[in-house]
């Protein structure tokens, strides 16, 4: 899985044009991972209009990318006001588009009225109960040591994971952009929890799986060096796909972040295990 090191590079976009962008991918397996176009939408967006901040990214994956061919993206702006802004950024490889996002953009407001939901119970990333998978610089902890692969484990449609990336700058826009990252891959998992005899190992060797489209919305601002608080409910499974949401919480319980997430997950034709 990738260091810090590398997935800051792949979000070093290289300028073209006006609008237009040049990306690298990380070689994590067949497929991009979509949590990197997230990523790669966030900070695009941002360089598009410094003055304002990510608050919602709406993305719909129209196509699987391959990690091995370079990426094109085009910032197509909307909307260019002094409190808002909106833009749709859209990634393309080898002329065909794989990825498009509605992103808005907003200017920092004083509040009006302010309320939150809380964090839900939850042992600390140092329980010992809690399941850890650290990736490089991507840490993460299950809550009571769920394992969303074993498709012999049978619980609710609810997954808690902590998650952090140490040594990540302390950058707003870097922050948004690798919690975006890590949003992006639990829901599938946490649908199928459920179901007994089904487990994420089972993704693209039984089942084929995949993100249809991923909504994020930012509330407050987040340091991705520090531990947070993904909660995961899935809400729904059926007609060959999984719908679900989930909050992002510090640690000291605020809620930073919400989510929600259509995706796919059917048996896989035997033609597509060739």
């Amino acid at each position: 899985m990738p260091s810090i090191e590398s997935l800051l590079a792949v979000l070093r976009l290289q300028a073209v044009s006006d609008g237009r962008f040049r990306g690298d991918s990380l070689p994590d397996g067949p497929v991009i991972f979509g949590g990197q176009l997230l990523a790669q939408t966030i900070v695009a967006a941002s360089a598009a209009e410094p003055d304002k901040r990510v608050k919602t990214v709406h993305t719909v994956f129209a196509r699987a990318g391959s990690p091995e061919a370079s990426l094109e993206l085009t910032v197509e702006p909307l909307h260019q006001g002094r409190a808002m802004a909106s833009s749709t950024v859209t990634f393309w490889q080898r002329e065909r588009g794989i990825a498009r996002s509605q992103v808005l953009m907003c200017a920092e407001e004083p509040d009006c009225i302010r309320h939150a939901d809380g964090a839900p119970v939850a042992s600390a990333p140092d329980d010992p109960r809690a399941r850890q998978v650290d990736q490089e610089s991507w840490e993460v902890r299950y809550v009571d040591g769920v394992d969303i692969r074993n498709p012999d484990q049978v619980l609710p449609p609810e997954l808690r994971v902590w998650t952090r990336f140490a040594g990540a700058p302390e950058d707003p826009i870097i922050s948004q952009a690798l919690l975006a990252y890590a949003t992006d891959g639990f829901l599938i998992g946490t649908a199928m929890l459920p179901h007994a005899g089904v487990g994420q190992s089972q993704a693209h060797v039984t089942l084929s799986t995949g993100v249809l489209s991923h909504t994020l919305t930012f509330h407050e601002p987040c340091s991705a060096s520090s531990w947070m608080l993904l909660a995961h409910h899935s809400i729904y499974a059926g007609h060959g796909g999984s719908y679900g949401q989930g909050n992002v919480f510090d640690e000291d319980g605020m809620l930073v972040a919400s989510f929600i997430q259509d995706a796919m997950i059917r048996a896989m034709h035997e033609k597509s295990k060739l």
